[in-house]
């Protein structure tokens, strides 16, 4: 349902500072009714690819089908198939809840019984049946971005496309949102690509791509990705992370990664017999606030896959649209 190929975009650079690459040679599939998470830090660019997902800017170079349809050649067609929610609100917060959705259907031609129905499809997962006459900015974040979706579906669309949607979500509303947003797309059979810097929020999703300095790093179900760190890892917060990270390579010869005060270590056997969360105990107790022996998550793999080596590339040139 959305297929990408070669692309690359390179914002172009100024007197006073160089062209900088956002997405270097990007391919990727989604398929029909498939929940994907587009993960990565800040910077990574998820956010322009989103923008060019939704016809909002046009690539350096390569090319993306929605639902079939050149993205460039037939954006009208390509359009009608997703239903978008920003990252930034796209409702008009003076306005009651009911009259934003109305609006919405105004614009897409939705009259008489067939809007009713489709506000009643839209609100009936909601909790906001009790607050279609008030004011959008009188609402919790939570319940506002409600409102986004259910605008969102009102058009029942084939590829639902979210960048970042619970940004500023408390965590009871965040989980309240991806748990409606889970359900809805098993229910309909959407497609749905979702980005998101929180990556604990992939857990539930069929295939989890990560991206880093518009690279893309993995690309796999969330098992498969954790089945990249093994079935155990031993996890140390540490007093000063960045020294004992030194010694651990410099004395037991560890692969380890360092993500702010902690340290993950992929393997817990290592020489002499011994557990390996044992020997390092042994030997800098002093050093060591916590330590475990835990399985791997999705923000392991996360962290295991951002802080390595980031694929050598060729410097890009701009080109032509």
């Amino acid at each position: 349902m959305i297929g990408i190929r070669d692309l690359t975009h390179v914002y172009p650079g100024t007197r006073r500072q160089p062209a900088r690459v956002a997405i270097r040679d990007l391919s990727l599939d989604v398929a029909e009714g498939e929940f994907a998470i587009l993960s990565g830090p800040n910077g990574s660019g998820k956010s322009t690819l989103f923008r060019i997902l939704c016809g909002m800017a046009l690539p350096s170079r390569g090319a993306v089908t929605i639902a079939g349809h050149d993205l460039f050649r037939h954006p009208r067609a390509a359009r009608e198939a997703m239903g978008v929610v920003f990252q930034s609100p796209a409702v008009d917060k003076h306005l009651s809840v009911l009259e934003n959705l109305i609006l919405h259907c105004d614009l897409h031609g939705l009259t008489g019984a067939e809007r009713r129905t489709r506000l009643d499809e839209a609100l009936g997962w909601t909790d906001l049946g009790a607050r279609l006459g008030d004011r959008v900015d009188t609402l919790s974040g939570g319940l506002a971005r409600q409102v986004e979706l259910a605008k969102a579906l009102l058009t029942r669309p084939r590829i639902l496309l979210l960048d970042e949607p619970t940004t500023g979500l408390d965590p009871n509303s965040r989980r309240s949102f991806l748990g409606a947003l889970t359900r809805i797309q098993a229910e309909r059979g959407m497609t749905v690509l979702m980005t998101s810097h929180v990556f604990a929020e992939a857990e539930d999703a069929g295939r989890v791509a990560i991206m880093k300095d518009g690279v893309l790093l993995a690309h796999d179900t969330p098992s498969a990705l954790r089945a990249l760190l093994g079935t155990e890892m031993v996890v140390v917060q540490a007093v000063d992370a960045e020294a004992l990270e030194r010694r651990l390579v410099r004395d037991l010869d560890l692969a380890v990664r360092r993500h702010g005060d902690e340290l993950r270590l992929e393997e817990t056997e290592n020489g002499e017999g011994l557990p390996l969360l044992e020997r390092i105990l042994t030997r800098y107790r002093p050093d060591i606030v916590s330590i475990s022996i835990k399985q791997p998550t999705l923000d392991d793999v996360f962290v295991h896959v951002t802080t390595g080596a980031t694929p050598k590339v060729k410097e890009l040139r701009r080109t032509g649209t």
